[in-house]
Parts: structure tokens; C-alpha cells; sequence
């Protein structure tokens, strides 16, 4: 597409998943939200994560998920985002290293610990996640390698990461340095009780800084504050040149200007996990988009990748996704 040095580089909070399947009862007894992202402190943490039995744990992180599915794919990409030079922190090191993502930011001597996320996984496959953000949230515009983004076909930011002031200001950065490099911007709006906290800040970040927009039905339909996912559709073209709103099972749409392209999801007859199936979504998409393919066959490349992702536990492709979307 370009002669650009990496064709994404991602923006967001550095985290260790801590993943567990239980049963419906035990979020219950937990007494937390299902289905919902929570922030919690560290003695939360560490209490929840004693209570949890036959823990898998593996580096995880919205953006740092997505940037490891466009690896997969045989991509070119690099991160951003703080961790503690800690044992989890030499492990998210370690394996974004290990899948071929370069990160640009050295872990930190002081500070609080690397953020970890702790995922209960029910029957219906469905993620609850409870987690504690560490030093990850003190990501700042210090933190911003200018180099990499100017270097980069697109700067995705992950909306987990719009909670801290610096932080909504380090993606102001990153995208103002962007643009001046003529390259492109995307954003995930990442958990819609991301938006109910953030809504007008983060209309007028897509209004100002956005190219492309990310987000499920339940993200779009919260941040217009409409009830149908057809409302929230219409409002788009007002607000951002280009949209990709997944609805699980029922594909994605994609909005441009407007155009509207319909993609199919592809069939999956084992759903185990759905935590990361969005990430890897745009893994896919943004693949397509920097390898200059026509906006329905991103979203074709997204549900691939996503399809994979939830045939099993973790956020991160256990498939060479390049070598799977050659065989389909």
C-alpha cells in the first residue's frame, strides 16, 4: 500500500489474561457483571485470582491482540503500551517478541505492576472480564515513539485506554502525527460501558481524529444513545468516513460515506471462547485495508480471523491465520 515501515501500529493497555471456564453459579457468587469489562484494584485481584481454579495464563490486551492476529496473517506490526519490567511485564514482552510484533515501549523500573485481566469464561462461551489495569493506564504522550507512528499505514487505538486523561491525550498525539504524515487512524470503541463513561469525549475524538471506526452493536448503539442498530447506522456518516460494526453471528457492516457492505460471519461449529473475537476481527480488516483489498474482503479477512480466535481459550490465533485463510 505504502512504503511504510510497519502497516499497524496499536495503541492500548498492556495486560496478562488470566483465563478460567466456570460455571454460571460461580459469576453469581463472584457478584459481578456478566459479560461486562470491570476495573478492579489489586487486592481485588489478587483475591479474585485465588479463588480461581485451572488458570491459563497468556499475554493478552486488546490492541496488543489484534496487532498479534495481524502478525499471523503476515503483517507488519508494532505496539505501544506500558508494562512494569516485572515477571507478567517480561512476559508480555517475551511474547509479543515471540509473534513478531515489535514494542516500542521500554517497560518501567518504578511504578505499579504490569495490569493483568482475569477472564471467566461460561458455557455459552461467553467472557467476563475483571480487571486490574496497573501501570498500563499511566501511558502518556511521553510514551508516543513519533518515529513509529509516522512510520506506520495506520495508528489503531484500543478505546479500553480512553479512561485516563493522558492517555486521551497520548491518542490526540498519535493522531495528530499521523495525519501530518498522511496516514490513517483507526479506533476501537473496545466495551460499551467504555462509552456510557466516555460517550461525549469519545464523539468528538471520532469527529476530530478518526478515520475508521471499530465497534459491536451494543458500543455504536450506546455511543448515539439509540435503541436500533439501523438508528445508529444512519447517524455514521456524520461523524466518520468509515465504519465496521460487527453483530457476532449475524457478520459486520461496513460504512462508507453512504455505502453500506453486509459481510457474512463464518460458520463455526465449536464456539469455546469469545474473548478476543473482535480483536482479531480487526486484526483481519486492517490487514486487508493495509495490503489494499476492496473493504468487503477486509471484512472477510476479519471473520476469518474472529472465527478462529473462538474455537478455543485465549485472545491469540493458535493457527497460522495466513496459512488458514489459504485454505479457505
Amino acid at each position: 500500500m505504502s512504503n511504510a515501515l510497519y502497516d499497524v501500529i496499536g495503541i492500548g493497555n498492556a495486560i496478562v489474561d488470566v483465563i478460567s471456564a466456570v460455571p454460571e453459579s460461580q459469576i453469581i457468587d463472584f457478584g459481578i457483571n456478566k459479560g461486562a469489562m470491570t476495573i478492579i484494584d489489586i487486592e481485588q485481584a489478587e483475591k479474585i485470582y485465588g479463588l480461581m481454579d485451572k488458570k491459563v495464563e497468556a499475554s493478552g490486551g486488546s490492541a496488543a491482540n489484534t496487532l498479534a492476529g495481524l502478525s499471523s496473517l503476515g503483517g507488519k506490526g508494532a505496539y505501544i503500551g506500558k508494562v512494569k519490567n516485572d515477571s507478567l511485564g517480561k512476559i508480555f514482552c517475551e511474547d509479543l517478541m515471540n509473534v513478531g510484533v515489535v514494542h516500542k515501549t521500554i517497560p518501567s523500573l518504578e511504578g505499579p505492576p504490569t495490569a493483568r485481566c482475569l477472564v471467566f469464561v461460561t458455557p455459552d462461551a461467553e467472557r467476563t472480564m475483571q480487571t486490574y489495569l496497573g501501570i498500563s493506564v499511566e501511558l502518556g504522550p511521553e510514551d508516543i515513539d513519533h518515529d513509529s507512528i509516522i512510520s506506520s499505514d495506520i495508528t489503531y487505538l484500543e478505546g479500553y485506554l480512553f479512561d485516563p486523561p493522558k492517555a486521551q491525550k497520548a491518542f490526540i498525539l498519535a493522531s495528530k502525527i499521523a495525519h501530518n504524515a498522511n496516514r490513517k487512524v483507526a479506533l476501537s470503541l473496545s466495551d460499551a460501558f467504555c462509552v456510557d463513561r466516555h460517550r461525549s469525549e469519545f464523539i468528538t475524538f471520532i469527529s476530530d481524529h478518526a478515520d475508521i471506526l471499530f465497534a459491536n452493536e451494543a458500543e455504536i448503539t450506546s455511543l448515539f444513545e439509540v435503541d436500533r442498530f439501523e438508528d445508529a447506522v444512519a447517524l455514521i456518516p456524520n461523524f466518520c468516513k468509515t465504519a465496521i460494526l460487527t453483530r457476532g453471528a449475524r457478520g459486520c457492516a461496513i460504512i462508507e460515506s453512504e455505502k453500506i457492505f453486509e459481510v457474512q460471519a463464518c460458520r463455526v461449529e465449536n464456539i469455546v471462547d469469545t474473548t478476543g473475537a473482535g480483536d482479531l476481527f480487526a486484526a483481519g480488516f486492517l490487514f486487508g485495508l493495509s495490503t489494499g483489498q476492496e473493504l468487503p474482503d477486509c471484512g472477510k479477512l476479519g471473520s476469518k480471523a474472529a472465527a478462529e480466535i473462538i474455537t478455543h481459550f485465549g485472545a491469540r490465533p493458535e493457527k497460522s491465520l495466513a496459512e488458514l485463510v489459504l485454505e479457505n
